[in-house]
């Protein structure tokens, strides 16, 4: 037994208070090392004379990677308060306890030896809006949607559709072109919408913002855009806005007094200048959004920057009730901002959805203070690599996304925005080369995945384009250009999510087969209810795939509603890229 692989904090996510006083508690150990992990917890003030009162239960394996094993265990301690440990068996019928003092070979009875968790507070403990678990997003690139009011064009607009996106022109894309629109989505099935930034800025991707309490003019006004969360609502659809508090665009007025003005102007401070006068070429000598001269870095920690953005905070969802912002370049920005942007956020609507765009370990600020949710970039990578670009193993695949649902806590997981491309990236039918069929295995897995998803616009009717500014073509509303199979498949998964428990985010997930020579990965999703066994196959070769798991069971394949049976050999026939999932007959109701 390797004792110093066996490793636990008790902080998240190694520990934390789930939902209605649960505790859940994790162990990480060397891959393959252990055959059995048990929790000892109790009440740190209930003995039996010298005794300490304890229960002792089996943990369950949750997952492994190629060099670590996960266990895990929900308990609801009667009094709030807890001290535990593990006791761990080895294959070789060794054993050791394990607590916050070390190793032992028999169980201490001193107390003082246990981690601790000294209370659950409903307070201090993670709380994300619980619709977010249900929605399926839907990201809107406003300037390229659709062009719905001519009379707002701005100069120079393009005929839609008819030139390759530039990072300079415009086609005219607007308000009232995503309120003709609505039907498309809701047909889809989408329930929540991501809209890039609408303030009025200079540029086409308006990131570089002018104005952060109005309306680009070239998507409408005020009253327009009232009226679209408003028709969004009606249909059950939520509405996010991209708030860039990381930095502002060149024409913000703010920053103008200070080119025009230097070291005399009052709004000096509400950026990161390093010395006077002030230069933009051919290098900024202050900070700015990467080396962007017209993205100057706000100073959040100014009381006059952050009594500014915090109204802006508060102004959208209170006057035009708005359900989330999503929050550019947020890993950027000071914990202490973000802090008080929650708690305006919350005041004013408490079940807002507070999103982060961070595209690695985002722990930090997901303690319950700061976000509700990040935007998911390595589960991201992961898919597309594995699916779209096959850069990696199904081995390193399923390492991957193993690692990362034990990086984070449960309920964190359920609320992850979890995406496949955006404005940012080239689209996922691009990375495939075209080839629908890896598009179509990685919408099986995104939407049958622990988190929240989301579709970029245009996706879904099988639109292609590279890495920015390709990715960012207007939207193909020409019935006859777009994949409408594509559109229906999608369309099938969401409702599948809808209507099949297990198949979303009520269903927990865990790899039970992974096979490289194959290119076939299996995983599970359950829960007190259902029961699925989904067996994917990644490659261009038929594959007759053995699955322990189906061995003897009666079930029923969800994508076609064929009854299967199978015998003790349990043998899955693939097409090449093809994809199944069984739902266990006797939990099929």
């Amino acid at each position: 037994m390797f004792m110093e692989s066996i490793y636990h904090r008790a902080i998240s996510p190694f520990v934390y208070n789930y939902q209605n006083g649960e505790l859940n508690i994790m162990l990480q150990t060397k891959r393959d090392d252990l055959k059995k992990v048990s929790l000892i917890y109790g009440d740190p003030y209930k003995f039996d004379g010298d005794n300490w009162v304890c229960d002792i239960i089996p943990m369950e394996k949750t997952g492994a990677t190629d060099l670590h094993d996960f266990w895990k265990i929900t308990i609801t301690p009667r009094y709030r308060r807890l001290r535990y440990g593990f006791y761990c068996q080895g294959l070789m019928e060794d054993q050791v306890y394990y607590t916050e003092k070390g190793y032992f070979e028999e169980m201490p009875q001193d107390i003082g030896n246990y981690f601790c968790f000294p209370f659950i507070h409903q307070n201090d403990s993670f709380q994300a809006p619980e619709w977010v678990k249900d929605t399926v997003w839907y990201q809107i690139f406003p300037e390229r949607f659709a062009n719905g009011d001519h009379s707002i064009n701005p100069e120079n607009t393009l005929d839609w559709g008819k030139e390759q996106p530039t990072p300079e022109n415009f086609f005219g894309g607007d308000f009232q072109g995503i309120i003709n629109h609505l039907d498309h989505l809701q047909e889809l099935g989408i329930t929540g919408i991501y809209l890039c930034p609408i303030f009025k800025a200079y540029s086409n991707h308006k990131y570089d913002t002018i104005d952060y309490m109005e309306i680009d003019p070239q998507f409408g006004d005020k009253e327009t855009f009232r009226e679209l969360v408003k028709q969004c609502h009606d249909r059950g659809i939520r509405v996010m806005l991209d708030a860039v508090f990381n930095h502002s665009g060149l024409y913000f007025e703010p920053f103008q007094d200070v080119l025009g003005k230097g070291e005399q102007s009052n709004y000096r401070n509400w950026f990161h200048i390093w010395d006077f006068p002030i230069q933009t070429e051919p290098a900024p000598n202050y900070d700015t959004f990467a080396f962007v001269g017209s993205m100057p870095k706000l100073n959040t920690t100014n009381p006059e920057v952050k009594a500014y953005l915090l109204d802006v905070a508060r102004y959208w969802i209170e006057e035009f009730n708005i359900d989330g912002w999503r929050l550019d370049v947020a890993n950027e920005i000071d914990h202490n901002f973000w802090r008080d942007f929650r708690k305006v956020v919350k005041e004013s609507k408490p079940d807002a959805y507070i999103l982060g765009e961070i595209w690695h370990d985002s722990l930090p600020w997901l303690q319950g203070d700061q976000f509700d949710a990040v935007m998911n970039y390595p589960f991201t990578t992961s898919v597309v690599d594995f699916f779209a670009k096959k850069e990696i193993t199904p081995i390193q695949f399923a390492n991957s996304i193993t690692g990362l649902l034990h990086m984070y806590p449960q309920h964190v997981n359920e609320v992850a925005f979890n995406l496949l491309d955006s404005h940012d990236t080239a689209r996922i039918l691009t990375l495939s080369n075209g080839e629908e069929e890896r598009v179509r295995l990685m919408y099986v897995f995104q939407f049958s995945f622990i988190g929240t998803p989301c579709i970029y616009y245009g996706d879904e009717i099988g639109m292609t384009g590279g890495d920015d500014p390709a990715c960012r073509a207007c939207m193909e509303w020409d019935v006859s250009k777009q994949n409408r199979d594509l559109f229906q498949f999608i369309q099938q998964l969401i409702r599948m999510r809808k209507e099949v428990s297990a198949f979303g985010n009520q269903g927990s997930f865990r790899f039970i087969q992974v096979i490289d020579e194959q290119n076939v990965i299996v995983y599970e999703k359950k829960n007190d209810e259902q029961r699925l066994i989904f067996v994917l196959n990644n490659g261009n070769k038929v594959q007759n795939v053995y699955v322990e798991a189906l061995a003897g069971l009666k079930t029923k394949e969800l994508f076609t509603n064929e009854q299967v049976m199978f015998n003790e050999q349990s043998v899955v026939n693939l097409q090449s890229y093809e994809f199944v999932c069984f739902q266990i007959k006797h939990n099929i109701v």
